[in-house]
């Protein structure tokens, strides 16, 4: 704890290229064990069981990040909450919180579980699940979902220790989920024959273990984090949840907008065939891989634009900023060359079906836009959320993940008659959105406003 305290300290001094890099790494590591968790049951099935399983994954997976924005939102809300209090050396809001976190949002998993679970075929007839596919999505949604009590459970424990200053268990959690998912995954579907359900199967218990194994460690440290895990300490504090419901409400919000658009892009995918299904699983798939480096480095300069601008080191600002700019355009250069030198390599990474591989060649633009998009988004949320403009990162996720992601697509995709091209393009075009509205919010110096 001491060296990441000092390592926050210094961002206001120093060479920024190395400060950026090396509070970025351990992010990005971090980020990737992630990403990989979700690649893995894709790969697999691509592999062993074909296009079907690919649409299942693709839309089930889908289904599963939707249903998750809650926890996402909230477990960031908490963790700030958390850190807050750890500052202010108020430990009685500390367990207040942790309590309150506890029993708020694994309620609300049991109760998304259960809704999702009653109208699970309405869910897959609403998303056009192509017919090839269904029984294969059904097995992969409804295994997820019975273990959707453990995600949740993992960003609750995440928060708490990550708000508490440890930010290595959350990873060593998600390291031997990674692993054990992994194994899984190959031993169910590729030798035990249990096909989708298997992968599906597999990342739930990777996900369990993940959760009982982090439970397990903040049971044998709960003096030092204050939280004796006695019943009466579940109880849901109204002054907490007040301040949970705050700071949670627009996080979630923010989290839910692109997933949103997501579904609705699959829904309108799946009107074609089991192909172009499968194809949007390993659209969304690469998107991922590229996402883990960006988003490494939007945590990394939101944090380093934040420190400066309170120091009014507006110069390193600058530098800050292009400095993550010119990595992710650096980085988004290199993979344009190799999806265009080649793209067989990358897609056949997912698939050996020769008759999906032959219209793969539809997601090479797309990609390649969604790199760049990628990168700028990465900038622009750099400056609006160190300089702390929760309103405008709010409106950002809105405009970028539901009106402009979903608008572009329907424009392309219908009314230009481009079809799943369309609607690709238009999911790639959307990601411009931040850079645009980053861009006018850094030209308009606001940015400076309350630290000069």
């Amino acid at each position: 704890m001491t060296d990441e305290k000092t390592m926050i300290r210094d961002m206001t001094r120093g060479p920024v290229v190395p400060l950026l890099f090396r509070f970025a790494f351990p992010l990005f590591v971090s980020n990737a064990l992630q990403a990989i968790y979700n690649l893995v049951d894709m790969i697999v099935v691509g592999n062993y069981i074909g296009p079907a399983g690919m649409s299942a994954v693709s839309i089930g997976g889908d289904i599963l990040h939707l249903l998750t924005f809650v926890a996402m939102g909230f477990s960031s809300a908490g963790q700030v909450i958390i850190a807050r209090a750890v500052g202010a050396n108020r430990h009685d809001d500390i367990k207040k919180t942790i309590g309150t976190m506890f029993t708020f949002l694994l309620g609300v998993s049991v109760v998304i579980a259960v809704v999702c679970y009653a109208l699970r075929h309405s869910v897959l007839r609403w998303l056009n699940t192509p017919a090839a596919a269904e029984a294969f999505t059904m097995d992969y949604m409804v295994t997820c979902v019975c273990g959707l009590v453990f995600i949740y459970g993992y960003n609750i424990v995440s928060a708490i220790l990550r708000g508490m200053g440890d930010s290595k268990r959350p990873f060593v959690f998600i390291a031997v989920a990674a692993v054990l998912n992994t194994v899984l995954d190959v031993l169910f579907v590729k030798y035990l024959g249990m096909e989708v359900f298997g992968a599906a199967l597999a990342t739930v218990i990777g996900q369990g273990v993940s959760f009982v194994a982090s439970i397990v460690y903040l049971y044998g440290h709960r003096d030092s984090f204050g939280f004796d895990f006695k019943p009466a300490s579940f109880r849901i504090d109204g002054p907490a949840f007040r301040r949970l419901l705050a700071l949670g409400i627009p996080m979630a919000i923010q989290s839910a907008a692109v997933s949103f658009s997501k579904i609705i892009l699959m829904a309108w995918i799946n009107l074609f065939d089991v192909t172009y299904s499968a194809l949007a699983g390993i659209y969304n798939k690469v998107n991922i891989m590229v996402n883990v480096i960006t988003m490494s480095f939007t945590t990394a300069g939101s944090t380093m634009v934040g420190q400066n601008l309170g120091a009014r080191k507006y110069d390193r600002v600058n530098h800050t900023l292009a400095t993550v700019l010119a990595v992710g355009i650096a980085l988004c250069f290199v993979l344009h060359i190799v999806m265009l030198v080649c793209p067989d390599a990358v897609y056949g990474i997912f698939t050996p079906d020769q008759a999906l591989l032959s219209v793969a060649s539809v997601l090479t633009v797309p990609i390649i836009l969604g790199f760049y998009g990628a990168a700028t988004r990465s900038v622009a949320f750099s400056l609006i959320n160190g300089s702390g403009r929760s309103g405008l990162n709010l409106a950002v996720a809105i405009i970028d993940g539901v009106i402009a992601r979903i608008g572009l697509a329907a424009l392309l995709g219908f009314a230009m008659r481009l079809d799943c091209f369309g609607f690709w393009m238009g999911d790639a075009l959307a990601g411009f959105m931040p850079l645009i509205i980053g861009g006018a919010f850094y030209l308009s110096g606001r940015w400076k406003e309350g630290n000069a």
